[in-house]
């Protein structure tokens, strides 16, 4: 993380208004969330700023979700930050950033989901919506999500051995046969679809129980939809993977969970050990990731693959 070097606070956000979108300028402004690639700044009651502020690779993904996200929007069942206005670098700030629609919602690792079977039902037809046929020049994906898991197999290593020598993990092995597993199914075969490809607890959104947003589409890219199914394991509670499966269509092959499952252990790790810089105060840790990564491997390693 390299956070900039600009002081960036309300009166700052307001100036950048001013200076481009003076119609907003004068609208009650407070900080919403400082995230791991943008700071998020609620504007009025239903729209946000959205700034990089930590990574260099920010500043692609907003124009990304400016670019994609307000045609794939209007087809999905959930509420998602819908790009409005697109800032340009300038004087004041050298990074474009956008005006978005405001989500309601508490992100689920600080509010899970308790009533599970309407939250299986409810991510099972966003993803029944979302995993559509991509263009041909849609983005592909980062760190090769949406990709083969070959790709992911050294850093899966790193992480499982890491968190197994911080004292993580009480079954290294059951971890590592889940995702032995998952990287000898076979591959995807149909189209490119769209995938979220980062959906963790931080970045969806509940209400009353169940979920009421997606936010951060940062990392939308076209692929393998088992990336994104991984979230029946990282997202939802015990007991609730098959009927999310059941829900979902066109149905997933055995293959294809699989796979998924692969996709939520690699999940879970980062999750875990983000989780555990968190308690012990490092930089870029959160320590709300924890426990529901933790109860995500424990689901994967709980039962055989189906």
């Amino acid at each position: 993380m390299t956070h900039t070097k600009i002081e960036i606070g309300a009166a700052f956000v307001r100036d950048l208004l001013r200076d481009q979108h003076p119609d907003l300028a004068d609208r009650p402004l407070r900080l919403g969330a400082r995230g791991w690639d943008n700071q998020l700044w609620r504007l009025g009651d239903d729209l946000a700023v959205r700034l990089p502020w930590a990574t260099q690779s920010a500043d692609a993904l907003l124009l990304k979700e400016h670019t994609w996200l307000p045609a794939l929007a209007p087809r999905l069942p959930l509420p998602v930050p819908v790009p409005q206005r697109l800032g340009e670098p300038s004087a004041l700030f050298p990074r474009p950033w956008i005006v978005t629609t405001w989500v309601p919602g508490d992100p689920a690792d600080r509010a899970p989901v308790t009533r599970a079977a309407e939250a299986a039902d409810v991510l099972a037809a966003f993803l029944t919506a979302l995993h559509q046929p991509a263009p041909d020049e849609a983005p592909a994906g980062r760190f090769g999500r949406g990709g083969s898991l070959a790709g992911c197999s050294e850093g899966f290593t790193k992480q499982l051995a890491s968190a197994t020598e911080l004292g993580l993990i009480p079954d290294p092995d059951a971890v590592r046969a889940v995702w032995e597993d998952a990287a000898a199914a076979p591959g995807w075969a149909g189209p490119a679809l769209w995938l979220h490809s980062d959906l963790h607890p931080a970045n969806i959104l509940t209400a009353d129980g169940t979920f009421c947003g997606v936010i951060d589409f940062g990392d939308l890219c076209a692929g393998d939809p088992a990336c994104d199914l991984a979230a029946a394991w990282n997202l939802l509670p015990d007991g609730t993977a098959d009927r999310f499966h059941a829900a979902y269509q066109p149905a997933p092959d055995a293959a294809t969970l699989r796979r998924a499952r692969g996709w939520a252990a690699l999940r879970a790790l980062s999750g875990i050990l983000i989780g555990e810089a968190g308690v012990r105060g490092r930089p870029g840790g959160k320590p709300t990731w924890g426990p529901p990564a933790h109860a995500a491997l424990r689901r994967l390693t709980a039962t055989a693959h189906r």
